[in-house]
This record gives structure tokens, sequence and C-alpha cells, in this order.
């Protein structure tokens, strides 16, 4: 089946709108092939972040299941491919290949040698065992960009774990300052752990890339769950290196600043931040609330810190006699930073949202038209366009055979020996 997209006449999705922009100029990675032999998250979101680049994205899949996001989600779409898997997976060309039979191998490893970057995410020690590994591959093609991303690194004492984003929120600490003091444990809402080393594997790879592209020698690069949560940790873990001070769960506040939090109005609860001096006392000025100029609690960041349960209850006080636009309103007039609390709905649908097109909608032969987060960054001389829907299983293999001088005898072939049975 071929793609629904019509690449030729297609624009990018930040200038859709504009039927007289100017083309613009070759994406970033146009001509860099990238081998996708990753399931679920971290891995398939990193390529796709390269696919949206220009990059040509093949993704590896076992044949009969895929990728086992598909099935995922514990909802049908019209199709078999759930909208996790639509959302992660745009920009890519799927082949359906069995790693563990010698005939898929040796086609692996004919595709090894068209390709600048592999990205997996298997759990470490099983690409070696099915001879697709690093030092395998690297004899093939010794400037590739080989990229293994897992839960906890491919050396050390939890290297064997099962890779997934709760266990990475644990085990990094992040968990054990999410949620409200007291309380049971809560992780991050968002895959933070997932997507943050799905960013971190990407920028790893277009460094190694660009070394590559001048030195001709690709290189190894460990990414891992646990690292990129630890990563993220900086408030945090530098209250600990610089007080000795165990960071404990705040809610929704900060640990540097007070009030930088959530608070409760007439009608439900907003955000607002008084994060310096100047800050605080044009706050207090616009609550009119001398008072708590005056209050030696309140004096200094430090003493605000120190005395935030009570701080937020005195503020509250006030909060309380507006609803919850009146007060952002108000403070975004004086220029203190305040927002309104959105659901994702919301969010994605506001005037601001629509604006900086953060949905967009992709063809689909099975789902018609399907939703896709639109792109996180805009890049305004080459703009990131959705070139391919997420494929169908399989969808591309003979496409791609074909590319790398496979005649159709030779496919037959490959298919007798099982290179593309489950």
């Amino acid at each position: 089946m071929t793609d629904v997209l019509d690449h030729s006449r297609e624009k990018p999705a930040t200038q859709r709108q504009d039927d007289t922009a100017a083309q613009p100029r070759p994406l970033p990675l146009a001509g860099v092939r990238v081998l996708d032999v990753s399931q679920v998250m971290a891995g398939p979101y990193s390529c796709m972040l390269l696919g949206d680049l220009g990059a040509d994205v093949i993704k590896i899949e076992p044949p009969g299941t895929g990728d086992q996001t598909r099935g995922a989600m514990g909802f049908k779409m019209k199709g078999p491919d759930s909208m996790g898997f639509l959302n992660m997976n745009r920009n890519k060309r799927s082949v359906a290949l069995n790693l563990k039979s010698e005939a898929g191998r040796e086609l692996f490893y004919e595709l090894v040698k068209s390709a600048d970057i592999l990205v997996e995410n298997y759990r470490p020690g099983v690409m070696k065992k099915l001879k697709c590994d690093y030092e395998t591959v690297r004899q093939r093609n010794p400037r590739l960009v080989y990229a293994s991303i897992s839960g906890f690194g491919q050396s050390g004492p939890w290297a064997g774990r099962p890779g997934f984003d709760l266990m990475a929120q644990a085990m990094s600490g992040v968990m054990s300052v999410t949620g409200h003091p007291g309380g049971p444990p809560v992780k991050a809402g968002v895959p933070v752990a997932d997507i943050g080393c799905g960013l971190f594997a990407t920028y790893a790879v277009l460094a190694a890339y660009i070394g590559a592209k001048a030195t001709g020698e690709g290189q190894y690069i460990d990414a891992s769950l646990f690292e990129a949560a630890l990563a993220f940790s900086v408030w945090d873990i530098s209250e600990y290196w610089g007080r000795g001070t165990q960071p404990i769960p705040l809610g929704t506040a900060n640990r540097m600043s007070a009030p930088y939090q959530a608070v409760k109005s007439k009608d439900g609860y907003f955000v607002m931040g008084a994060t310096n001096q100047k800050l605080w006392l044009l706050l207090c000025e616009t609550l009119q609330r001398p008072d708590l100029v005056e209050d030696p609690r309140f004096k200094t960041n430090p003493d605000r810190l120190a005395h935030r349960e009570v701080l937020i209850e005195e503020l509250e006080k006030t909060f309380v006699t507006r609803t919850s636009d009146e007060w952002v309103e108000a403070l975004l007039a004086v220029g203190i930073p305040a927002g309104t609390m959105y659901t994702y709905p919301e969010a994605f649908e506001s005037e601001h949202g629509r604006h900086r097109q953060m949905r967009i909608e992709i063809d689909h032969p099975n789902e018609g038209k399907v939703s896709n987060i639109g792109f996180a960054v805009k890049l305004t001389g080459t703009p990131q366009q959705v070139r391919r829907h997420p494929p169908l299983l399989g969808q591309h293999t003979d496409e791609v055979l074909k590319e790398i001088g496979l005649d159709s005898a030779a496919i037959e072939n490959l298919t007798a020996r099982g290179a593309f049975a489950s």
C-alpha cells in the first residue's frame, strides 16, 4: 500500500494555512537514513523527531505483532493501531523483519550498510544475542551511529532490569519529590523518564552524526531512562548538595522561591509566582495587603520559604475573594507571572495552542483524519513536515528491499527462509 499523502505538493505544518508561503529549503536531515529498531516510547519518540527533521526512518518491526504500542492503550481505533502508536511513529516506513532468523539478520546487515543512525531499545544483551549489536554491525558500517536506549544503561548492577518509566521515576528519586508532603507516592503525570531519554538520545545521536561526517567514524551511545530522570533533578539535588537537606514533595510549590505555586481562588485554583523581592512587593500592593510587607516572616525569600504554608494561607485569604480568571488577568496586568490551570483538551484547543499548531491532523488509510501532537519547536528556515502517516505494519517492506538492490527472486528466497515470518 502506498502512502496517502501527496509528498510532492505537501506543505509543512507551520505553513499550511498560508498558500503564498515560499517553499522551504530541504529539511536538515534529508538524505540521512535511520534504522528504528525500537518499541513503545523512548526509542520511537527519538526516531520520530529525526523523521520530522527530514530523516528517512525505517522502522524494523517483529512480523505479526509489530511494535508493542500498536495494540496498547486499552481502547480500539478503527484499525489495529493505537492512538499512542500513531502519535510516536509519523514520518517512518515500516519493514517487518524477523531478526531471530538467519535470513532476517542477513537482510538487516544489508540495511545497516545503507544507514547513518541506528536506535534500539531492547533489554541489554538482547541485540548481542541476535547478532545485531554494535560490535557486530560496525564491521559492516564503521560510520554508523548506534544508540542503545534502556532502563538503566548497558552496565552496572541494575543494567539487566526491565526499563519502564515508572521504575526509572521511582529509582531516580523523582517520585520522592512528587506529590504533596506526607502523601502517598506519586509519579509525574507525564512519562518524564521515557520522553526525557528520547530527547537526550536525539541530541547525542545528532552530535555523533556530525562527528561521523567529519571523521568517517561512528560511535556507540548508551542512553538510559534512569539517567535521563536524574538529569532533570537540578533544583532538587542542588538543595541536597548545597544544604544537606533531603528534598521532599512540595505539591505545586517550588523549593527555590515562594510564593510560586497553585493557590485557591473563589472558583478553584490558578498558578502564580512572585519569584523575587520586586515581584513580592508588587504582589502585596496588588492584593492591597501592606501587612504582608511588614510581617517579619515574609521579609525575604528565605523567610518566605521557611514559612511557606502560613504564607499561602495568608495569600489565599485574599485570593478566595475573586475568581481564577479575574486574578490571572489582574496579576498579568501588573507584570506578575500567573496562569490558568487547563486540562489537556483546554490547552490544545486554547487560542494560543491553536495558534502554535500544537494539534495537527494526518491523513491515515485506516483512521481517516488522525490527530497528532504538533512540533514542539519551530524551525523557521526549514520547518518540520509530516511527510508520511504512521506506517501500517510491514507497509514498506518490499519498497525498502528494492531500494537496497533486492529483486523479486531474492525477496522470495528470503521469504522462504523465514525472514518475514513471525
